[in-house]
């Protein structure tokens, strides 16, 4: 029984190391960047409260409102992005900015994808709210969350005038651009080639790591 005992502790705690080793940030994939080293905010530039955003276990934390987003230093145009991000708890809202200028609302100077607790949030949400989506412009298919939590794989693809959503390997936007000329007056960059790219402090906590980019021709 001693022996049994022994095997079956030995055995959890195998287990337990596997389980927190899949919950660590890793490696970029082959021809990736990583955007964001692990250990500090190098690259990186915020629009509102620099201290709403911070560093904790190899991820980028947004811990809360004020904090306007936290743009890339250096502009992209034609991209594969790949990130994970999670929610501490529910009711969370969050954005990625994607060809956006250092200043304006990237929702309408750049292009915001919509980052949603679409089963927590206390409101009625437009169609173009809900998570993938482009913001005001493309609405996304039904999008598959994680439970609040967990961790949730983001893949946007950018390139000239088409753009691609996934999450969670499933597409949720598949769209070219200039299908949506009638917009151009209201969000300005649709029309724009490059850009920063960055997350957005809206409310609560939320958590992003394993920030990669592949640059496109």
């Amino acid at each position: 029984m001693r022996t049994a005992f022994k095997l079956g502790v030995l055995f959890a705690a195998v287990c337990a190391g596997s389980v927190s080793a899949e919950d660590k940030p890793t490696e970029p994939p082959k021809d990736f960047t990583a955007l964001f080293n692990g250990k500090n905010l190098d690259g990186w530039k915020a629009t509102g409260k620099a201290d709403a955003w911070a560093v904790e276990g190899g991820a980028i934390v947004c811990k809360g409102g004020g904090g306007g987003w936290l743009l890339t230093e250096k502009d992209y145009g034609n991209f594969e992005f790949r990130c994970e991000y999670r929610w501490e708890k529910k009711g969370g809202n969050s954005g990625i900015a994607l060809r956006t200028p250092d200043k304006g609302d990237p929702a309408y100077v750049g292009m915001e994808i919509q980052l949603i607790d679409d089963e927590g949030w206390p409101g009625k949400l437009a169609d173009y709210q809900h998570t993938g989506s482009i913001y005001d412009v493309q609405p996304a298919k039904m999008a598959k969350n994680k439970p609040i939590g967990e961790w949730n794989a983001v893949k946007i693809v950018c390139k000239d005038r088409k753009v691609t959503v996934l999450q969670n390997d499933v597409e949720l936007v598949n769209a070219k651009l200039d299908d949506y000329k009638a917009k151009f007056e209201k969000h300005p960059g649709l029309k724009r080639e490059a850009g920063g790219i960055g997350f957005q402090s809206y409310n609560i906590r939320v958590e992003f790591r394993n920030v990669w980019i592949k640059e496109l021709k």
